[in-house]
């Protein structure tokens, strides 16, 4: 029994690589709620490890990652073809209940190249870069529970996390269930980006040039492909999502999310070259998914958003394992990272005015549709002086413009 007890690693013990720290969770605190959101994710796997090592009673090591932060486990998510544990639903009891704490936060493990999972999971990470992980009964089975909490205490009381495979999850349930008028709070750490590895290249010009070229080929492909009144019903769909805002955190080192960075800070650039329009379609399309819409696939990329709350982890790590590890964002030592906030809204109405007009002012002619997109980014950091975290906006820009490209 000691053995089994010596073999466990120190990365699944709470007490040995956990956020220790955190003995007071300040809910209004965002490094707080990403730790705390990670830890849960990290109880998912431990659940799966705990079932795969047969540890049970005092060898189990998962319920230290929950009850921590006083959560309880309310029901583990099991996949139907490998009877893997492959989320959990955890419900939050604390004496003094905070408003800012959320009741209930359902987390999504990723891959776990072990023998008795390695196989299901390989398989639900193809369907993921091939946009097909909405036919898997993972993720039907996912829906099924996120619904049925929603129907029990409402969308804006419940957190969404997950971690590289098992943020593709909640990525792709955010997007259905905002569509459907419940947008939540959502956690997505490493999320994969399948593309190519463009945000490794190191000379600035011809990563923009290559970026430049991209946007400009599925600007010109979505063009040909549709016509104008399906362009618009595209258009419409994607941007009914900018309300809702899910965290991203991302670290350089890891290709797997990397592309995330490039993907949001383009933007900017383009509307800085006067190539917002051709933008504001391509941002909404990649060349893989736009490939497998003309051979009948489905065309709407689940990586692609039209805004987060973007988080770079800029502190040194040694190898990819690290830089893809959820240990990262709980570390104590997570100074060194950025924040920004990305959000394009789109606004399309015939009564909508571009500009204030006097009360008694008459239109003569109906006005055409037109758009509003708004980009801002804000940062976020430590102020060394007072050791709280502030935010400010760095740049914004706001581009109107007739529907029509």
């Amino acid at each position: 029994m000691a053995k089994q007890e010596a073999a466990v690693p120190e990365r699944e013990i709470f007490s040995l690589s956990g956020p220790l720290y955190l003995t007071a969770v300040d809910w209004k605190n965002p490094h707080h709620r990403r730790a705390v959101a990670a830890s849960l994710v990290r109880g998912v796997y431990i659940l799966e490890r705990d079932h795969q090592e047969n540890r049970l009673g005092h060898q189990a090591q998962a319920s230290p990652w929950w009850n921590f932060f006083h959560f309880q486990l309310s029901h583990m998510l099991i996949d139907d073809v490998d009877y893997s544990v492959f989320g959990a639903i955890y419900e939050y009891h604390s004496f003094a209940f905070d408003c800012n704490a959320p009741k209930f936060v359902i987390a999504f493990r990723g891959t776990i190249k072990k023998p008795h999972t390695k196989s299901r999971d390989l398989k639900l990470d193809l369907q993921c870069i091939s946009n097909r992980l909405h036919q898997s009964s993972r993720f039907q089975l996912s829906m099924q529970a996120i619904q049925n909490v929603i129907s029990l205490v409402g969308a804006a009381n419940i957190w969404l996390a997950g971690h590289s495979l098992g943020s593709a999850i909640p990525l792709l349930a955010g997007k259905n269930m905002t569509k459907m008028g419940y947008p939540m709070e959502t956690y997505l750490f490493n999320p994969p980006f399948p593309s190519a590895p463009i945000e490794r290249i190191n000379n600035e010009k011809v990563k923009h040039g290559i970026r430049v070229a991209s946007s400009v080929v599925k600007a010109g492909f979505a063009v040909a492909k549709q016509g104008q009144n399906q362009r618009s019903q595209k258009d419409d769909s994607f941007y009914a999502l900018s309300e809702w805002v899910p965290g991203l955190f991302v670290n350089p080192a890891d290709h797997i999310c990397s592309e995330y960075i490039g993907y949001f800070e383009h933007r900017k650039k383009m509307e800085k070259i006067g190539g917002s329009k051709i933008e504001r379609l391509a941002t909404q399309y990649s060349i893989g998914s736009m490939i497998s819409g003309v051979f009948g696939g489905d065309s709407e990329a689940l990586h692609l958003l039209p805004s987060a709350n973007l988080t770079i982890n800029l502190s040194h790590c040694p190898d990819f394992k690290r830089a893809h590890g959820i240990h990262q964002w709980w570390d104590p030592n997570f100074l060194a990272a950025i924040a920004a906030s990305f959000k394009f809204e789109s606004v399309s109405s015939p009564r909508l005015l571009p500009l204030p007009f006097p009360s008694d002012f008459k239109i003569q002619q109906p006005l055409l549709p037109w758009c509003m997109v708004v980009v801002r980014e804000e940062a976020q950091g430590i102020n060394l002086d007072s050791g709280k975290t502030e935010e400010k906006v760095v740049d914004s820009a706001v581009v109107t413009g007739h529907r029509a490209l």
